[in-house]
């Protein structure tokens, strides 16, 4: 079969390394792909995202037999609306259950009606309105644009002047453009960070392994928010034990939801988690991938994708249809120096073969360009390395020394993904 991935990323990077396995597919094509994507053999279209009926046209042109969009933003876009009415399968939700990712305030709303576990929150259209409702509450508080922000419109306000701030830099100064038109202000949840994803069919979910995210971009947690600095699985914030439990509280509720609104909801259904002290309260959904969460996950999972894509699309999803190995798994994110905020470009990138050469390693590209026969930096997350190990430890230790075989100007890392969930099970 042939598949057509949309995006660039290091998640797409490896949605295509995994779907390239299932001895099904004959053909990859990628939108608009990167050049990590490009060594793997498969062709790199320049269709932009966004541009849903050139991708649609691309789709029918190509003759592909399925859509897998890796990133939000098709997906809010309707891509997957576009595609059933050009009549190609694709690997997504619809455009009303992608509002789950698309606007904060659908998330909580519905997360009332499916009766989910969530921080307290108020909406607000006006930032007048909403400076006055944080001048009377205490800090912390979180306070989120409604819209798409690449991960970034979230700011844990931990005094009132950093929540006024907040407010105005998204609503007045629109740091995060028509994304801050509306705002959500919440209580700030406190605990420990999980990510719970789930392949969903419309009436089933089957959880894939738990995975912990690094939002900050320095160690410790500090700095500012990113689209995410690394990532590892299993996280032991949530054993395998907990995770069936978690499921019939955050996610099944939601899809019976979306079924019961007439939108079933197939795809990748994805809760961002707090395990606080009164149990696991969902913090955001995503309706794909997580980036880098992907990484690691396809790294562990021994299933065939493509079977289990099919299986979503069709409604027969069944828990025998996703394995993983007792393995962990973590991916180490390489950035440009000075992302999220301003950094270089065209950087060269050297020793990515030397990495994957290790075994157990794969370096997923997130932000490069293929220049003649030459790797460069073209993002602000540029790889995410990536490695097997029989526990976690041994991952994060083949991972950085992964790390250390490549080399880029100007570029940083965090030193401790993983910390938490080692330290975690050596207190254990």
């Amino acid at each position: 079969m042939r598949i057509l991935v949309i995006g660039s990323g290091g998640r797409e990077h490896a949605l295509v390394w995994k779907l390239k396995q299932s001895p099904r597919v004959t053909d990859i094509i990628v939108a608009p792909g990167n050049g990590g994507m490009a060594r793997e053999g498969v062709r790199c279209i320049d269709v932009d995202v966004s541009d849903i009926l050139g991708l649609a046209k691309l789709a029918r042109s190509e003759k592909v037999d399925l859509v897998v969009p890796g990133p939000e933003l098709p997906l809010t876009l309707g891509i997957s609306n576009a595609m059933t009415a050009a009549g190609v399968p694709c690997f997504g939700p619809d455009r009303y259950c992608a509002q789950l990712e698309g606007s904060k305030f659908f998330a909580k709303d519905l997360m009332g009606r499916a009766g989910v576990p969530t921080a307290a929150c108020a909406v607000f259209e006006d930032a007048d309105a909403a400076k006055a409702f944080v001048q009377k509450r205490d800090a912390p508080l979180v306070v989120k644009a409604d819209g798409l922000a690449a991960g970034k419109g979230v700011i844990v306000a931990q005094t009132t002047q950093e929540a006024l701030d907040a407010v105005s830099d998204i609503m007045e100064k629109r740091a995060f453009g028509e994304a801050g038109s509306k705002i959500v202000i919440e209580e700030c949840l406190v605990g420990e960070e999980a990510s719970l994803l789930c392949f969903c069919d419309g009436k089933t979910a089957v959880p894939l392994a738990s995975a912990q995210d690094h939002k900050a971009a320095w160690d410790g947690d500090k700095g500012p928010n990113t689209g995410g600095m690394g990532a590892y699985t299993p996280a032991p914030i949530l054993p395998d034990d907990k995770i069936e439990e978690v499921t019939d509280l955050v996610i099944r509720p939601v899809l019976a939801q979306l079924a019961k609104e007439d939108h079933p909801f197939t795809g990748i259904l994805y809760a961002g988690l707090m395990m606080t002290a009164d149990g696991p309260k969902v913090l955001e959904y995503n309706v794909r991938f997580g980036d880098p969460e992907c990484q690691p996950l396809l790294m562990r999972l021994q299933s065939d994708l493509v079977d289990i894509m099919d299986a979503c699309i069709n409604g027969t999803l069944e828990p025998s249809l996703v394995a993983f190995t007792p393995k962990a798994a973590l991916g180490v994110v390489v950035a440009a120096e000075g992302y999220p905020g301003k950094y270089n470009k065209g950087m060269p990138i050297t020793g990515i073969d030397k990495a994957d050469a290790l075994g157990d390693v794969k370096v997923f590209h997130s932000g490069t360009s293929l220049k003649d026969g030459e790797i460069c930096s073209s993002g602000g997350r540029v790889l995410c390395v990536t490695a097997l190990g029989d526990d976690l430890e041994a991952a994060q230790k083949r991972a950085y020394k992964a790390v250390g075989c490549i080399a880029m100007p100007s570029s940083y890392y965090r030193s401790d993904i993983g910390q938490k969930g080692v330290a975690r099970l050596k207190k254990a």
